[in-house]
């Protein structure tokens, strides 16, 4: 079996002294929704939602239509898209930290032991493109570590602005009582604060390599939106809309990243600016209308794993493109190292593939893609477990009784018929591939209770 760790091009591995020049290297301005569903923009499909700004970056750049969150809650993909890493390798597998608000009861199982504070001893993108002459600034939440020592200015970053433990704000509408961001104007809503502070910062650093994160508490719970924009689509609920307040709430975010790309044009960078757009995980089916999709945030159902992706990489990505192959949280770290010209120094490797392939036509080396969620989620109505999705099969093995369920995504999106009975040989194939995956990356199982 080839190695599943997947390494960057040999090009990449020559270490932070790397040949691209400071003036050659793009900026790069992260956009990260939080629980912002597949299904919850204009450009994916839904008729109800309004993202005008979203879906403009969408026809100058690539959307993926099979991109996946590295896991169906938030915490694992923040840490998994700082460092390159699988959450399972991680051991940062649970949003927060693990306890027995989580557990069910009746539950059989019990989940493993996880972190919820990114460790020091990891390597973050933002330390990698600092050490290369990036100017680095995080805005909105980062939920790896509610202590200070843990926050994104001792990870790499010059500037934090609203990232703390938080996983969602105490309200959207100031003053927020988020500790890493102070109140400004009585009643202004987050996302606005959170595209000024953005704008402010590249207006600040504009003349060197920058690297900005955006990543918005929205739409994450409390609901809460501006009123005008809960008035329109008052009346409107039903398929694509469960909930006013949602709805104001994706069109407050698609507001603010528009207010930040019209920035990148009025800085006359939108040229030199790599973006990047997504969300952490699938969204709360509680919140939002994930449909087709089976479930949402928690699950292992395409609910809850596959998430927005948009790429916008001028000279290398062409408009209007839509491209089906599956890629996974990891290969965004490792695509931003490509484009900034940032190697990894020695022996190390990442867990995603540059995606710059994709963009000429190419394909990605890799046969199957990994995750694990070995927890129940704050509704504990999920089953804890583990999945590979190669082609057009995904296999699901759930640690409680060690079952197996395996889905053809190509011919049933919504996962409604197991086919592991029919395609035993496929089955095997998959599950035996998942399970040397878990050893390889040290992943934690949980163990069976006594009764």
């Amino acid at each position: 079996m080839r190695s599943v760790l997947i390494f960057l091009s040999a090009s990449l591995l020559s270490g932070l002294s790397c040949s691209v020049g400071l003036a050659e290297r793009p900026h790069v301005l992260f956009i990260m929704a939080d629980d912002m569903g597949w299904k919850d923009l204009h450009c994916q499909g839904n008729e109800v939602l309004r993202t005008p700004n979203i879906d403009a970056l969408a026809q100058s750049g690539v959307r993926f239509d099979n991109a996946y969150a590295a896991s169906t809650v938030c915490s694992p993909t923040r840490a998994a898209l700082m460092t390159g890493l699988a959450p399972a390798r991680l051991h940062i597998t649970q949003h927060g930290a693990d306890g027995k608000q989580f557990w069910p009861e009746d539950r059989l199982i019990q989940p493993p032991s996880t972190k919820h504070e990114l460790p020091h001893e990891t390597t973050t993108m933002a330390e990698r493109l600092k050490a290369a002459g990036y100017a680095t600034g995080f805005f909105g939440k980062w939920h790896l570590g509610g202590d200070k020592r843990y926050w994104p200015t001792e990870h790499g970053f010059d500037v934090n602005i609203g990232g703390c433990g938080l996983g969602g704000p105490p309200t959207y509408f100031d003053p927020y009582r988020i500790p890493a961001l102070p109140p400004r104007k009585e009643g202004e809503y987050l996302s606005d604060r959170l595209a000024d502070e953005t704008i402010d910062f590249m207006r600040r650093e504009k003349d060197q390599p920058m690297f900005v994160c955006l990543w918005t508490y929205n739409p994450h719970y409390p609901f809460e939106a501006p009123e005008d924009l809960i008035e329109h689509y008052k009346g409107k609920e039903g398929p694509g809309l469960k909930n006013p307040i949602y709805g104001g709430q994706i069109e407050a975010t698609d507001r603010a990243v528009g207010r930040v790309l019209r920035e990148l044009d009025s800085l006359g960078i939108s040229d030199e600016t790599l973006v990047v757009f997504t969300s952490d995980n699938g969204g709360w089916s509680g919140a939002t209308d994930n449909r087709p999709l089976r479930k949402g945030k928690g699950y292992l159902f395409e609910g809850g794993l596959r998430v927005p992706l948009i790429v916008r990489w001028p000279g290398v990505t062409e408009a209007a493109t839509v491209n089906e192959t599956p890629v996974i949280s990891m290969d965004l770290t490792a695509t931003v190292l490509d484009a900034a010209g940032v190697g990894l120094a020695g022996d190390e490797s990442l867990d995603g593939e540059t995606l710059q392939p994709l963009f000429s036509g190419g394909n990605l080396q890799r046969d199957a893609l990994y995750f694990h969620y070995p927890h129940f989620a704050f509704h504990k109505d999920n089953r804890p477990g583990s999945v590979i999705r190669s082609g057009q099969y995904k296999l699901i093995l759930r640690h409680d009784d060690d079952s197996i369920e395996l889905y053809d995504l190509e011919n049933d999106l919504s996962e409604k018929n197991d086919l592991a009975g029919v395609h035993p040989e496929v089955t095997k194939d998959l599950k035996a591939r998942l399970i040397q995956w878990l050893e390889t990356t040290g992943a934690g199982i949980p163990k069976k209770r006594s009764k």
